[in-house]
């Protein structure tokens, strides 16, 4: 199919239209994305008829958007999953979700933060009992890793950007707000290691920075925990995290989630104020959530 004129062939805004334009199309992608894989799941949550699900499902297969694979012979019923193509439309949904906060759920104004009371925020917090979908991200060791951290807590904490050198932040950076403190709270989660360990829980960093950017922080400051790279955005689009765009990059805006070995996130801590004070309530959630598990 090709939209409007002749010249819309060549236009390639026209055809990726011709493949997402339509609004429950591009929310099966975010949905699909969220690890929400089964058609009766999707269909319950975006409330869509059978029919109309089925034909953006086939769309978006016949597209590569996503793929079908096969989870039960009787009846044949499928899992869909986004394709290499399909994954390449999530800084898509990334940059619609970062204007839509931006602009329509806020000022316009470029934050790495927001109000308590915000839209953005209780998005934030609903991700209380979600579970977080198993991915692939690099680390500073050239690893892939998940995450979460198989069989304990997880304490992931996801930060707009840490460098090792000052001239190396994005210009303007600390004009942001909410955009400066994340060396302090990565030295403060490497000094505070030893307790998290004790309580049962693994540290993980999360940036939209490039491996070796957080590898020259990493060894800059000595931090002896995983900082991982979603400059895919997988993480983010899972999650539907906050971001802002600075230096012509999306950068997630400063918030912790606390995660149990099941992959539910049993806390969330967003906006962030106070770094240190962060810090510690994460770490009461963990030891919280760990004597819950004993009682």
């Amino acid at each position: 199919m090709v939209r409007g004129e002749p010249d819309d062939a060549a236009c390639a805004i026209a055809q990726a239209l011709d493949v997402v334009g339509d609004t429950w199309t591009l929310l099966v992608v975010r949905d699909v994305a969220r690890g929400l894989t089964r058609f009766d799941r999707l269909q319950q949550e975006l409330g869509l008829s059978r029919k109309v699900l089925a034909e953006r499902l086939r769309l978006l297969v016949d597209s590569g958007v996503l793929v079908r694979e096969p989870y039960q012979e009787r009846p044949v019923r499928y899992d869909y999953r986004l394709t290499p193509r399909g994954r390449a439309l999530l800084p898509v949904l990334v940059a619609l979700q970062d204007w839509g906060d931006a602009w329509l759920l806020g000022d316009g104004e470029t934050t790495a933060t927001t109000a308590e009371a915000s839209r953005e925020a209780a998005r934030v917090h609903a991700l209380r009992g979600t579970r977080v979908p198993v991915l692939d991200l690099p680390d500073t060791a050239g690893a892939r890793r998940d995450p979460v951290a198989a069989g304990s807590w997880t304490v992931l904490y996801c930060f707009p950007g840490a460098f090792a050198r000052p001239e190396a932040y994005p210009p303007g950076w600390g004009a942001v707000p909410g955009a400066p403190g994340c060396t302090l709270e990565s030295c403060t989660f490497r000094d505070r290691l030893a307790e998290f360990t004790a309580a049962g829980a693994a540290v993980h960093g999360v940036s939209t920075q490039r491996p070796d950017e957080q590898l020259a922080f990493a060894e800059a400051e000595r931090l002896t925990f995983p900082l991982l790279s979603d400059t895919a955005l997988e993480l983010t689009a899972a999650l539907r995290l906050p971001t802002l765009r600075a230096a012509g990059t999306a950068r997630l805006k400063r918030l912790t989630l606390v995660v149990d070995p099941e992959r539910v996130v049993r806390e969330v801590f967003y906006p962030v104020s106070d770094i240190a004070g962060s810090v510690d309530a994460a770490l009461r959630a963990v030891r919280t959530g760990r004597a819950g598990e004993r009682r």
